[in-house]
């Protein structure tokens, strides 16, 4: 127990005791006895601390040796004078262009020929019944023609015309001959009373 503790006790037994009674008390105390305290280890003088030398020697260096030694450079190869370039003489001169030739101006024809002309042509096949023809006369500006063609029903047709100058086209449709009921074409009987139109070409069948 410690000693605030025992002073302590002390001072409450002392309050709660009667006025009059003697000032001799004595406390007991009940608390463990201690003894001495216990000695600590007993430490001896520090030891001594380890002795160091002198500083070991650096290793002594020689002077440097010395480098190669360089002669002069040697000297580059000697170049001449440049060669020089071939001399050229001043530029060929442009060939000198005179203007254009002006283009020709075409207009109205001060002088013609007067045209003069004469064709007449007829085609007549009397298998195929095919009859026509063409005929026209010029002479200046005077024209003068007709043509014609066999009708089916046995006509001849025939258109004359004349142009003269600015009069324009004028003809005149005229038929030849009377109707009738020939036909120009006759077709190839063919096979069971049926009628098969002739066939004039005839292909070459291809084999592939």
């Amino acid at each position: 127990m410690s000693l605030s503790v025992v002073w302590f006790t002390i001072l409450v037994v002392g309050a709660f005791a009667s006025p009059d009674a003697p000032l001799n008390y004595q406390p007991t105390f009940n608390g463990p006895s201690h003894g001495a305290p216990t000695p600590g280890p007993a430490y001896g003088p520090p030891s001594p601390r380890p002795a160091y030398g002198p500083p070991s020697l650096r290793p002594a260096y020689g002077p440097p040796t010395p480098g190669p030694a360089y002669g002069p450079p040697t000297p580059g190869p000697a170049y001449g004078p440049p060669t020089p370039g071939p001399a050229y003489g001043p530029p060929s001169p442009r060939p000198a262009y005179g203007p254009p030739t002006p283009a020709p101006v075409y207009g109205v024809p001060t002088s013609e020929v007067p045209a003069h002309y004469n064709f007449t042509w007829q085609v007549k096949d009397d298998a195929s019944g095919n009859d026509y023809g063409h005929q026209e006369t010029r002479d200046g500006a005077d024209t003068q023609g007709s043509y014609y063609v066999l009708l089916p029903d046995g006509r001849l047709e025939r258109v004359t015309y004349t142009v003269n100058g600015d009069s324009g086209y004028v003809a005149q449709v005229t038929y030849e001959g009377h109707t009738t009921s020939q036909s120009y074409y006759t077709p190839t009987p063919g096979y069971e009373g049926h009628t098969t139109p002739q066939n004039y070409y005839s292909p070459t069948p291809a084999y592939g």
